[in-house]
C-alpha cells in the first residue's frame, strides 16, 4: 500500500507523522515533572532549533528511503515506547530516535540505503553517536525488526484515513489530562494486536 501512494501524498503523510510525534513530545513534556523518567543516549542537552517536520523532510529527502521505510520507521517508534515506558518521546529525544528509528528501518526494509556516517550528517550528529543510538534503539526493540503484513497495512490503514480526512483535531491523541491522572506517558497509537513473537503485543489505535 505504501509503495502504491501518490508521491504528491508523502508530503502529507511526513506532515501527519511529525504533527504525532510533535503532540506527543509536548504532552511527555509535561507529563515528565510528574513522572520519573530515564535519561538515556537518545537525550540531547537542549531541544533542537529545527522542528520535526523540517527535520524529517530533511531525512526523506537526503536518505532517499521509500515511503514503506518511512512507515515502517514509525511502527518501531511505536514499538519502542511501547517497551520502554520510562523513556517517553519527548522534545529532548524525538529527533535522534527519528534518525534511528529511519536507519533502521531502511537497513530492515530497502535494498539499497547509505551507511552510518551518511545518516550521521543528514541528523547532524557524529558517526560514532549514530552508531551507538542505532545499538541501543535495537536493544530498546528487544531486537523485533520484523513487522508482518497485518501490522504493516494496518498502520498505513490509519494514516492514509488520517490524509484522506484531513486530520482535522491533531490526530486525536490521548487527553493530557488522562496522561496526567494516570501518571503514564503518552505514546505513539496506531493500534491493533497480533502475535508477532509468540506473545500478544498491544499497540494504541489511532
Amino acid at each position: 500500500m505504501a509503495e502504491n501512494w501518490n508521491p504528491e501524498l508523502m508530503p502529507k503523510v511526513i506532515a501527519l507523522v511529525s504533527g504525532i510525534l510533535q503532540r506527543v513530545a509536548e504532552t511527555n513534556d509535561l507529563n515528565g515533572r510528574f513522572r520519573p523518567q530515564r535519561i538515556s543516549v537518545f537525550h540531547g542537552l537542549i531541544r533542537p532549533t529545527i522542528s520535526i517536520e523540517s527535520y524529517l523532510e530533511r531525512i526523506f529527502k537526503y536518505a532517499n528511503c521509500s515511503p514503506s521505510c518511512l512507515i515502517v520507521a514509525y511502527i518501531y517508534l511505536d514499538r519502542f515506547s511501547q517497551k520502554q515506558p520510562f523513556l517517553p518521546i519527548c522534545s529532548l529525544n524525538v529527533h535522534r530516535l527519528l534518525i534511528t528509528s529511519v536507519l533502521v528501518s531502511a537497513k530492515f526494509m530497502d535494498d539499497i540505503f547509505y551507511n552510518n556516517a551518511f545518516y550521521a550528517k543528514v541528523g547532524g550528529i557524529s558517526t560514532v553517536e549514530m552508531n551507538l543510538l542505532e545499538v541501543d534503539f535495537l536493544f530498546g526493540l528487544g531486537f523485533e525488526l520484523n513487522v508482518t503484513p497485518t501490522t504493516f497495512y494496518t498502520y498505513c490503514a490509519c494514516i492514509q484515513k488520517e490524509i484522506l480526512n484531513d486530520y482535522p483535531p491533531l490526530f486525536r491523541v490521548q487527553s493530557s489530562t488522562t496522561s496526567n491522572i494516570n501518571g503514564r506517558p503518552l505514546n505513539l497509537h496506531c493500534c491493533i494486536n497480533e502475535d508477532e513473537s509468540q506473545h500478544q503485543q498491544h499497540q494504541l489505535t489511532v
